[in-house]
């Protein structure tokens, strides 16, 4: 990924990604995307939201931790934490803002495929769109990869590379 970009992460949990981001990428700015929120329902027991995170006291917890980590940033500008659904924020973005996105937020089907759709105007022409679990089944029954290998077949994004479970897709239009 291009160094000095505009950038986001959607689904950050620790920020042990997020701290790769800024010291490979080195960004002007990059926005944290999360809800830390807790989910109950019984599809996400295996998830690090669900039933594996140990609850909303925990989560609550990975987030202060993440708000320390990235203080100095955060305090420079250079990070900025938007602790929301990735689907409730999105409009506050501008269309063709983001340099490039790095989606692991849900991994269920739908999920995936609304950030995709919901964040491809916010990706600016020749920008990437990327993320995590790619090929992958999971609790999540392989939805990241159906909804990637979906929206490439719609056009508009063009595969660049799958590496391990990461993918790069690159926005043509």
């Amino acid at each position: 990924m291009q160094k000095k970009a505009i950038c986001a992460e959607i689904g950050v949990y620790k920020g042990e990604y997020s701290q790769k981001i800024l010291q490979i990428t080195q960004p002007l700015k990059l926005h944290l995307i999360d809800p830390w929120q807790y989910q109950e329902d019984k599809m996400y027991q295996k998830a690090c939201y669900g039933q594996l995170s140990g609850g909303q006291l925990l989560l609550e917890q990975k987030y202060e931790n993440v708000v320390n980590q990235f203080a100095k940033e955060i305090n420079l500008g250079q990070v900025v934490i938007h602790r929301e659904y990735s689907n409730e924020i999105y409009s506050q973005f501008e269309d063709n803002y983001f340099d490039w996105i790095y989606i692991d937020g849900n991994h269920l089907y739908e999920f995936v495929k609304q950030d995709l759709e919901l964040y491809y105007d916010k990706v600016k022409k020749g920008g990437f769109i990327t993320g995590d679990d790619y090929g992958k089944g999971g609790w999540w029954q392989g939805g990241v990869t159906k909804a990637v290998n979906e929206f490439i077949a719609q056009g508009g994004v063009k595969l660049v590379k799958i590496s391990g479970d990461q993918f790069i897709l690159k926005k043509q239009g």
